[in-house]
């Protein structure tokens, strides 16, 4: 099974995606991290939270987009979303394959490791004695996460544990589901 899911997320990748410069990428996204920080007078706790925000409001609709090129059914389980956002999520959008890792007894909790993170090339964190202790480059991702996973019904926190940009020898986002939201029809749309 994890075989045929990292195929499908090759073969998209390679048929179904408009492909987008990964420097300009890179560079644009830096440019919004700089920006926020000095609007923010580099309170980095701010600027984190914003890059969430940002991140969850672009999942909520990235979703739509990674359901209708996969046209995949409902995951069974956590262990298969894991599976899912890992090898067809990150593969499409980042072109990248996070490892998953460090399972909780209760499959519950699993970490992704990122052995490339496209949005940290070519980055070094300010040396203002604060970044390197509070700043979250990518904490976009964490957003995206999120909203993405809160759409298809799954309540986590998503957060960074680790990340090479702060001196730590991995990138390590950990995703703990919360609950699993029940389907509801909005009011008046019965």
């Amino acid at each position: 099974m994890s075989k045929q899911i990292k195929q499908l997320g090759d073969d998209i990748w390679k048929t179904k995606v408009e492909k987008v410069n990964s420097e300009l990428f890179t560079l644009t996204y830096g440019s919004i991290v700089s920006q926020l920080c000095k609007d923010l007078n580099f309170n980095y706790e701010a600027v984190n939270n914003q890059l969430f925000k940002m991140g969850y409001n672009i999942g909520i609709r990235l979703i739509d987009e990674f359901l209708q090129k996969t046209q995949l059914s409902r995951c069974t389980n956590f262990r298969e979303t894991a599976e899912i956002v890992s090898k067809i999520g990150f593969k499409i959008f980042l072109n990248i394959t996070p490892i998953i890792t460090n399972w909780s007894a209760d499959s519950k909790t699993f970490s992704l490791i990122l052995n490339d993170n496209p949005l940290a090339d070519f980055v070094e964190l300010p040396d203002d004695g604060k970044a390197l202790k509070e700043l979250w480059y990518s904490n976009i991702l964490c957003g995206v996460l999120k909203g993405a996973l809160e759409m298809v019904q799954l309540d986590c926190e998503v957060v960074f544990l680790n990340d090479v940009l702060r001196g730590d020898e991995s990138t390590e986002i950990r995703v703990k589901l919360i609950q699993i939201l029940k389907d509801e029809v909005p009011a008046g749309d019965e």
